[in-house]
């Protein structure tokens, strides 16, 4: 799964290829067209292919027959107007492919986000590369002790290096297991499909993926997230940044309405009006549960 020479050499010589084309393009994103953009320590992100770009949206919301219709302005007032009262329907008009390199623990994450189209590197056919993620120092923690999903402190030096070597030895001597245990011939051997179960999750593993824009800002807002998991955050703040190149009206829409703003519950709301009436509102008074209360007052900067 390693690119090879000949592999790369063909990358460049599509990003090379340029052809004239009637259908709406994104400038920014034919820029990115092809481009490998690294992540973790194996790992990578490129763009194959995409449909549409901020234009389409708006073509999409007024059913209108191509650009031009409108000035710029409006055009982004529709698009900020789109989002913010949760009509998708024209985002998903827009639609992009990329080929992603990733672990396999955060293949099973990523694919939790069903709307979309996978197709998957196999290991019944073909044989895994010796790749593997091992962490930097810096991304090894302890179990948090208030969230079960979550990492507490970095772990010592000490500690660390200490992991770090059981991931490296395990993985290694696993993999040599799998090749020990792959065919040699008709007689021996066991096959690919099963030689693969005793295969480690940090393993690489690659796909190709294909969304649409309202699915992509959906896997955008949860896994770049603070609260998300670093290995996929990281895949995820590579995407907002392709996505911010193709969409650049959408994405600043995205970021305005959803990615950077919150969600208020009528407890939340009705309590915002009454501390702006001057009451003094408490968790006993807020209708709120105590975790519900303790986001609330993070959100507005008052003390808990």
């Amino acid at each position: 799964m390693t690119l090879s020479e000949e592999q790369k050499k063909d990358i460049q010589n599509q990003r090379n290829n340029v052809n004239q084309t009637r259908r709406a393009i994104s400038i920014g994103m034919e820029d990115n067209l092809y481009s490998i953009n690294k992540i973790l320590d194996h790992g990578f992100i490129r763009v194959v292919d995409y449909m549409g770009n901020d234009t389409s949206i708006v073509q999409a919301a007024r059913v209108s027959y191509g650009e031009g219709t409108k000035k710029s302005r409006d055009d982004k007032s529709l698009i900020f107007y789109l989002m913010r009262h949760w009509h998708s329907t024209p985002f998903e008009m827009c639609e992009v492919k990329f080929h992603v390199k990733l672990p396999v623990f955060v293949a099973r994450q990523w694919i939790r986000h069903r709307t979309a189209n996978v197709n998957e590197y196999s290991a019944r056919y073909s044989i895994l590369d010796k790749e593997f993620y091992i962490p930097k120092f810096e991304s090894l923690a302890s179990q948090s002790s208030s969230n079960n999903q979550g990492r507490g402190e970095i772990l010592d030096e000490e500690e660390a290096s200490r992991v770090i070597e059981i991931l490296k030895n395990d993985s290694l001597r696993n993999y040599e297991n799998y090749e020990e245990m792959l065919s040699q011939d008709d007689k021996k051997g066991l096959a690919r499909e099963l030689a693969r179960m005793n295969l480690p999750t940090n393993i690489y593993t690659q796909w190709y993926w294909k969304t649409d824009l309202h699915n992509l800002f959906n896997f955008i807002r949860l896994r770049k997230d603070k609260h998300a998991q670093f290995e996929i955050r990281v895949y995820a703040e590579v995407l907002s940044k392709l996505v911010k190149s193709w969409v650049p009206f959408a994405y600043e829409a995205f970021e305005q309405y959803q990615l950077n703003s919150s969600q208020l519950s009528a407890n939340g709301l009705s309590c915002i009006k009454r501390i702006i009436g001057g009451e003094n509102v408490s968790q006993e008074t807020s209708g709120m549960g105590k975790r519900e209360w303790s986001e609330f007052c993070q959100i507005i900067g008052k003390d808990n």
